[in-house]
C-alpha cells in the first residue's frame, strides 16, 4: 500500500495584546516596559546620554566646519 501523507497545517500565531507599560501589581505577562524604579532610572539614563550625544553633534558643527569654505577666491 502507498504511504500514509500527512499535510501540516498552518496554524497561525495568536493576537497578541502587548502592552506598552505593566503595572506593579498588575499579573500580566505581555508588556515591554514594567512600571518601576528601575525602567525609570533607565529611561532617564537613556535620555540624557541621547541629549549630550546630539549637544555634541550641535557643538561639534558650530566648531568645525569646512575649511575650503574659509579660504580666499584667486
Amino acid at each position: 500500500m502507498g504511504a500514509m501523507t500527512t499535510k501540516k497545517i498552518d496554524e497561525k500565531q495568536p493576537v497578541e495584546n502587548t502592552e506598552m507599560v505593566k503595572e506593579g501589581s498588575d499579573p500580566k505577562r505581555n508588556y515591554i516596559f514594567q512600571k518601576n524604579r528601575i525602567t525609570k532610572v533607565g529611561f532617564i539614563i537613556i535620555v540624557i546620554f541621547l541629549l549630550v550625544i546630539i549637544v555634541g553633534i550641535v557643538i561639534s558643527g558650530m566648531f568645525f566646519h569646512n575649511p575650503a569654505e574659509s579660504l580666499p577666491n584667486p
